[in-house]
């Protein structure tokens, strides 16, 4: 009986074997026949199409077309694209040091890095970038022109720039530097007790970065900490296992991952002592915290080390892993899925199922299965972490989209500096009425026009009553409504004044001290750091959540 046991489990696993085998063969055959046919059609374009064609861009368009069949995250880089793959995966790039942004004919400069080559040339916010290395960059996108100032380190890089404001071009020789943008933006104390950090990427060095921050922190006598990744789209896994091993002890599984082949899935674990394993902590997110930011806060949670206040996350459970190619390209391209300590994956959406559309779905909260943290508190795989407290942040009005869309608020800031030669320490900066309604005057003289979601639905109940053939009288209410509704228009900027002194005061900050000015001004009020704040001094309620009690 043993023996045909033993026959039959040797028989199932050769069935297999050459199943799998079989499978292997049938793709290799396959990948070799479509790479045969590809190869010819290639050839055949370039010798006959009637104009003369550039193999390299149909062969990147190719590419990119098969890789939007899987995933967003799997992509293709050319040897051109080198300096874009570098600032992916280190925040390092040889570049110029600045931020641009679209203009309406021009790409113009949005903010320079402190000390770096842009800001040392003098360029400032609004100046219009007209030529690079000679040529005329007219209508060109940010992605052209951002491509056209990156290069190697060392390099001179002619610019011909129109300064905001002015009608006449000057001539910008800048040679391009080794770009290192700070992971780490700002760290700071918020009170006598209270530390405040804020990461923005997990590049190269971030987890190094963090615990430097946080043991100054200390230094100056924090006893809480807000830990800030909103907005932070992630980066590098292991600087994710680096920066939870600072506040959770060694030998704690941090992530796992698991893909189609078994042989690379992966476990992480903190393999140092913390820093500190007791300090009350809140860590700050929102919908576009990704990927490593998801690690971090979902593990911290599943740990019941901190309490994570905002929204709901991304729901980014993926992980890519760079593969070199031949001439210098690289492959970004999924591998497998990441896993929380708990047990769940945070991954919304998946990719491999499409409708007949080819439209996604995001993963249902009906569908979400429920996980234990270490404490024993109930957390589910949404998609996406899920906040202990959630504060669901409101949409921008539409007149402040407006202006976002016409550059107003940016421009305005570029007027104020450039008759203001200084403001008050920002602990002292506000925006007064003599401010605020100069920048009113500002947008009236701008036309503003915008069209409010009433206006629209307006739009479409007129034609309804068109194809109905009700009668004028219903017409004259419209009208009547409309009247009402650009009266109250008139009003928006007192209306939303509180919303738009905040993005000025945001904005002129920054002309004057910069990305931690930016910073350090947006946050005089932010709900979710008020938030985070009041529950850090309230230990009892602090305490109540770690143990599953929220009430």
């Amino acid at each position: 009986m043993q023996k045909k046991v033993k026959y039959s489990i040797v028989a199932v696993g050769i069935l297999i074997f050459s199943l799998l085998l079989c499978n292997f063969v049938r793709n290799d055959f396959e990948i070799a026949k479509n790479l045969d046919i590809y190869s010819v059609l290639l050839r055949q374009l370039d010798a006959n199409y009637v104009d003369d064609i550039n193999v390299t861009d149909l062969n990147k368009t190719a590419i990119d077309a098969m890789l939007n069949k899987l995933d967003p995250y799997t992509v293709f880089y050319q040897e051109s694209d080198i300096e874009e793959f570098k600032l992916m995966t280190t925040g390092q790039y040889g570049g110029i040091g600045a931020t641009i942004q679209q203009g309406e004919e021009y790409v113009t400069i949005s903010e320079p890095y402190d000390n770096w080559p842009a800001f040392k040339a003098g360029l400032q916010p609004g100046d219009r970038i007209v030529e690079v290395g000679g040529k005329n960059v007219k209508g060109r996108t940010v992605a052209d022109v951002s491509s056209m100032l990156k290069g190697q380190p060392g390099t001179m890089l002619k610019l011909t720039i129109l300064p905001y404001g002015k009608t006449k071009t000057v001539i910008k020789e800048i040679v391009r530097e080794e770009i290192k943008l700070p992971a780490l933006s700002y760290y700071n104390m918020l009170d006598d007790k209270t530390g405040y950090i804020r990461l923005d990427q997990f590049t190269e060095n971030s987890g190094n970065e963090v615990r430097n921050a946080f043991l100054k922190l200390k230094e100056q006598g924090m006893k809480q900490l807000v830990f800030d990744l909103r907005g932070n789209g992630g980066g590098l896994l292991n600087e994710a296992v680096n920066i939870v091993n600072l506040w959770v002890d060694k030998g704690n599984l941090v992530v796992s991952t698991k893909g189609k082949m078994e042989e690379k899935n992966q476990k992480f674990y903190t393999n140092m002592p913390a820093v500190d394993t007791q300090m009350p902590i809140v860590v700050l997110v929102n919908e576009m915290s990704a990927s490593a930011s998801e690690i971090v806060s979902g593990a911290l949670q599943d740990f019941d080390r901190a309490v994570i206040v905002g929204e709901r996350t991304y729901g980014k459970g993926l992980v890519q892993n760079v593969l070199p190619l031949s001439y210098n390209s690289q492959l970004k391209i999924t591998v497998s899925k990441y896993y929380l300590p708990s047990g769940r994956c945070i991954q919304k959406v998946d990719y491999s199922h499409r409708d007949s559309s080819g439209r996604l779905s995001n993963k249902a909260d009906s569908s979400a299965l429920a996980f234990k943290t270490k404490g024993g508190r109930t957390v589910f795989d949404y998609g996406g972490v899920e906040p202990d407290i959630v504060i669901k942040n409101e949409a921008y009005s539409t007149i402040v989209l407006a202006m976002f869309e016409k550059n107003l608020i940016f421009n305005y800031a570029n007027n104020f500096k450039s008759t203001h030669d200084t403001i008050p320490p920002l602990k002292n900066f506000t925006i007064n009425d003599a401010i605020y309604n100069d920048f009113v005057q500002f947008v009236k003289n701008k036309n503003l026009k915008y069209e409010t979601f009433t206006e629209k639905q307006l739009k479409y109940l007129k034609e309804s009553i068109k194809d109905d053939k009700f009668s004028t009288r219903i017409n004259e209410v419209i009208g009547d409504l409309e009247k009402a509704i650009e009266q109250e228009k008139a009003e928006d900027l007192q209306r939303y004044k509180k919303e738009i002194s905040y993005l000025l005061a945001m904005e002129i900050a920054a002309r004057y001290y910069h990305q931690k000015g930016r910073i350090e001004e947006s946050l005089k009020t932010d709900p979710d750091l008020d938030k985070a704040v009041e529950l850090l001094n309230n230990s009892k309620t602090f305490a109540a959540i770690l143990k599953g009690n929220k009430n």
